[in-house]
């Protein structure tokens, strides 16, 4: 009879847990490559890791770290190929345990991206959670000899390499059309204005922050750190011996409350704010243009050439760009678009929409369905396309 040690049960678990993990995080994160491409890029920026040369290969990565996690998730299921499961899974950690803790340290990217949008974590939390999983897996070493393959040699192969194929396959769609599931706050049934609408307005407890002062003793040097509130209650401002240190004032969340989904959103076209009319609008088409630098040519003179046709049908066509004033003019003379464009932000861009360009229906200020640039073919029809979306919204 076979005998169950608390070192097999502890491995069986810990092999359950980190692969089902794996498998789960890199399907959400698989969902959408490009957002978690962006994350990366915020890593790589001057500001964060200062590796600007590798920016541009920041989708490739994505990809490819989100392909590698589902198939190390479901190899460590398995139980095959255990040395280099475990190996790749241990480094693989050690990078995003790195990552995790130079931003939590340095408040330097507020959101790991490890769940995609599905899941959002503050970087003490994604920090946490890795060292966890550090741990799990530093058992599953300890424990690797209880590791066994669960399926026959070939039904092995089988599911490795219909993960890969398949992995692959999702990637490749969503890479030319759209995340198949929505967590973003633009999504698509999203009330825009309602959506930016302030704690207070909403008779909500928002968020508490207090200021945190650092005072320095003019006799002894010694340095010590204050609230807010003691400063003022207990009149640190009249003390001569301390000194106020400028450049060391910090604010910190001591509360949590409700936080408006959708913040910094504004549609200025022109120099004149016209976020209320167009949200009023009854037919709206925002034409997503992350960066004018990096959109596809083909997709945008198709939408240009057909936007003339959709504002004759009614349709109020809006161009969300975070390029500048002279790229945008270039663009618009040079594709002959007939729609106004809005200077916007690229991080609100970005998260309206992935496509670049993209097209994103709204009625009335409603958010009713998103669609890449590759979906729009000169056949494709505005107002067939909002019935449609409003129809999946009522579902």
């Amino acid at each position: 009879m076979k005998t169950f040690s608390f070192a097999s049960v502890a491995t069986q678990l810990a092999r359950l847990l980190v692969g089902a993990l794996f498998v789960f995080s890199g399907v959400i994160k698989l969902n959408d490559p490009v957002g978690f491409g962006y994350k990366l890029e915020e890593y790589f920026s001057e500001s964060v890791l200062n590796l600007p040369f590798l920016e541009p290969f920041a989708l490739f990565l994505a990809v490819f770290l989100v392909v590698l996690e589902v198939l190390l998730g479901v190899a460590l299921l398995l139980g095959v190929f255990r040395k280099w499961t475990l190996l790749l899974l241990a480094l693989m950690m050690g990078f995003f345990t790195f990552l995790t803790f130079y931003s939590a340290y340095f408040n330097k990217v507020t959101d790991c991206g490890c769940f995609g949008d599905a899941i959002p974590l503050t970087p003490w939390e994604s920090f946490t959670k890795d060292v966890v999983l550090s741990v799990l897996i530093a058992l599953l070493y300890w424990g690797k000899s209880f590791i066994q393959p669960v399926l026959p040699s070939k039904a092995n192969g089988v599911v490795l390499s219909a993960s890969l194929i398949s992995s692959l396959f999702f990637g490749y769609w969503v890479l030319h059309h759209l995340p198949v599931w929505d967590f973003r706050a633009y999504k698509p049934g999203t009330l825009v204005e309602e959506s930016m609408k302030s704690a207070e307005e909403l008779g909500l407890q928002g968020p508490v922050y207090e200021t945190y002062y650092t005072l320095k003793n003019t006799k002894s040097g010694e340095e010590m750190e204050v609230s807010g509130t003691q400063y003022t209650q207990e009149k640190w401002y009249e003390k001569t011996d301390w000194e106020l240190q400028a450049d060391k004032i910090r604010q910190a969340k001591i509360q949590e409350g409700y936080v408006p989904p959708i913040h910094d959103f504004s549609l200025v076209v022109d120099g004149e704010d016209r976020t209320a009319s167009i949200l009023a609008e009854e037919k709206v088409i925002w034409v997503t243009l992350y960066r004018l630098d990096r959109t596809d040519d083909d997709n945008f003179k198709r939408i240009a050439d057909a936007a003339w046709a959709w504002e004759k049908q009614g349709w109020t066509v809006v161009a969300l760009t975070s390029s500048s004033p002279e790229e945008i003019d270039e663009w618009a003379h040079q594709y002959n678009a007939p729609f106004a464009w809005a200077a916007m932000d690229g991080t609100t861009v970005k998260t309206i929409n992935r496509g670049n360009p993209g097209i994103t229906l709204l009625q009335k200020g409603k958010i009713v369905v998103h669609l890449h640039g590759n979906d729009i073919t000169p056949s494709w029809n505005p107002d067939a396309a909002l019935a449609e979306g409003l129809q999946a919204l009522t579902k």
